[in-house]
């Protein structure tokens, strides 16, 4: 089957250079999207580029490059993930027996670690769990894995598995199937949008299979800052429970959970600043709540990166 790699670009160009680079020879068509990046990327041999007007975040940029192509399978890459020289054959053969369906490699960091990328599909539990500070010390656990919905299972086998959702640092689609489902829902900005995208998947027969015995390194974070990543993280999954909630899983069950859950959060840290921890209680509180807050409206807040 032939292959389209599609990058979308925000930031310094040398990542995304570095990655066209190892890609090269891999693929029928690399293409990267420019998503009004301050620094744009430049033409580049072998390398077709999508230029943005408007900053739209992940999903508007993948949607901007996909018109561009006419290949079986698009693999949709972050720019700041390190790969080897047969990945895109390894990955490709891999997922074929699964086919048509949503794949993803195992994703490790820098150091080796193995990142939770197979997940299950959200619920208010799973969001308030992580949100809670005191159950944060319990990170290491299986217990604390699984309340936040990670699928463990998918992660520690040796085959491909099918899972809920695959986090999007390396997503191969049947381009067919993504194109019937309309692509990355454009409402999304950044988070949450290949969870959505992958629900709807779901609904047409398209399953999303953990490729383990493929992997590649992936930095994450590089093209925000962590308080950024924050607040589009609450915003994508406010935006997912609007869609997909209904009464028991939508804003106002999420609202109320996370709303209780830093009230908790408000008293563990007043005990741990009483025991010299040096931790501002009202500070956390109110910057938790103001993010909950704003979201409330559903209305997209400063997206610029």
């Amino acid at each position: 089957m032939t292959v389209a790699v599609v990058i979308p670009h925000f930031g310094e160009p040398e990542p995304t250079l570095r990655l066209t680079r190892a890609l090269a020879g891999q693929a029928d068509r690399i293409v990267v999207v420019d998503d009004r990046s301050p620094v744009p990327f430049p033409q580049t041999p072998g390398v077709e580029v999508v230029r943005r007007d408007v900053n739209g975040g992940f999903g508007q940029a993948v949607n901007s490059g996909v018109t561009m192509v006419d290949e079986h399978l698009v693999l949709i890459l972050n720019s700041d993930v390190e790969l080897g020289p047969s990945f895109v054959t390894d990955l490709v053969a891999a997922a074929a027996p699964y086919q048509p369906c949503v794949a993803a490699p195992r994703v490790v960091d820098p150091a080796g670690r193995v990142a939770e990328t197979a997940r299950l599909f959200p619920t208010v539990t799973q969001q308030v769990a992580e949100w809670l500070t005191p159950l944060a010390r319990f990170r290491d656990t299986d217990r604390w894995h699984e309340a936040v919905g990670h699928d463990l299972a998918a992660l520690r086998s040796a085959h491909p598995v099918q899972t809920g959702w695959l986090v999007g640092a390396a997503l191969l689609l049947p381009t067919a199937a993504l194109r019937s489902v309309g692509g990355f829902d454009p409402r999304f900005f950044m988070n949450a949008e290949e969870v959505d995208l992958q629900r709807r998947l779901r609904t047409v027969g398209v399953p999303s299979v953990y490729v383990p015995s493929v992997t590649l390194v992936h930095e994450g974070g590089g093209s925000s800052a962590p308080v950024q990543r924050r607040r589009w993280l609450v915003e994508g999954r406010w935006r997912y429970a609007a869609k997909w909630g209904g009464r028991w899983a939508g804003t106002v069950p999420l609202a109320a959970g996370l709303t209780a859950a830093t009230a908790v959060n408000l008293l563990w840290n007043g005990v741990r600043r009483l025991r010299g921890v040096d931790v501002r209680p009202l500070a956390v509180a109110r910057d938790e709540l103001r993010l909950v807050g704003t979201m409330r409206g559903g209305t997209p807040r400063d997206h610029a990166r």
